[in-house]
């Protein structure tokens, strides 16, 4: 439950293929480890240090709840990176019941906000 890298200041209306392409281009931006993997939602697609889940196939975990079981390794799959995912979400939840100034809009001009934001998801002491 650690923040390894913060990018803040992107308006909430830019795709996040746009965002993480941006991160990954900048000199001092996103490195992916080699032999590491990041967990994306579908929005994006696999590729190099990158995992999606499959399409069309269950993802969710309230889709296997009540004695499901499991078809194949894609519904496997699936259910463990959404398991995983929930840990990720978690974290967000967390940081914003910890810190009150991300639960509401800020009046703050964006470039003090994200300096908020860089400043407060470094702080873990969850």
């Amino acid at each position: 439950m650690m923040f390894t890298f913060v990018f803040p200041g992107w308006e909430g209306s830019a795709s996040d293929s746009r965002v993480l392409q941006d991160a990954l281009s900048r000199s001092t931006g996103m490195k992916i480890p080699t032999g590491y993997y990041y967990l994306v939602d579908g929005g994006y697609t696999n590729g190099e240090g990158f995992l999606a889940p499959y399409r069309g196939t269950k993802y969710h975990l309230s889709e296997w709840r009540d004695g499901y079981t499991l078809v194949n390794h894609e519904e496997y799959f699936n259910m463990k990176h959404s398991s995983t995912r929930n840990v990720i979400e978690r974290c967000f939840g967390l940081l914003k019941l910890r810190w009150a100034i991300l639960r509401s809009p800020s009046f703050y001009p964006l470039k003090i906000h994200c300096k908020i934001i860089v400043v407060l998801s470094s702080a873990q002491s969850y």
